[in-house]
């Protein structure tokens, strides 16, 4: 494996399978600055109360206390799966140099409201290891409708 974009993934899959084991919505984000992970999140709305503790806010959150800063132009989010408005808009304001997701989400994804969330600057990939991060979604609905 030597994109390293496939390796930062499987960290945000790591994630989001901590996130599953909570009952949570399997969704893993980690943040990365100059090759090295300074922050990770998962979802934790189901612990938290709280419908804005999505794990790309935990991140993102983690990764300006890393810096001592609330901008990430120079770092990267890995999110298994892509970010809703509301988190798009939060890297927006975070100035995000780099998002790079998983799985498309065709219901809630920001691209289906507004590719323009994103800060002009920051750089989109898509679809990385996008069967593997769609599976654990569709995996942890499927067990949750039995």
């Amino acid at each position: 494996m030597t994109d390293p974009d496939l390796k930062f993934m499987q960290e945000a899959l790591r994630e989001a399978r901590d996130a599953a084991a909570e009952n949570e919505i399997p969704i893993g984000a980690v943040v990365v600055s100059r090759g090295r992970v300074i922050a990770k999140g998962h979802n934790m709305t189901e612990r938290l109360h709280d419908a804005t503790a999505h794990a790309e806010m935990i991140a993102i959150t983690a990764a300006t206390e890393a810096l001592g800063g609330k901008y990430l132009e120079e770092c990267t989010l890995y999110v298994s799966v892509e970010p809703c408005p509301m988190c798009a808009a939060a890297m927006n304001w975070s100035q995000l140099g780099r998002l790079v997701y998983g799985a498309p989400d065709p219901k809630r994804g920001y691209s289906l409201f507004s590719p323009s969330l994103l800060h002009p600057k920051t750089e989109v990939r898509p679809g990385v290891l996008a069967d593997e991060c769609s599976a654990l979604v569709s995996d942890f609905f499927r067990e949750r409708r039995k």
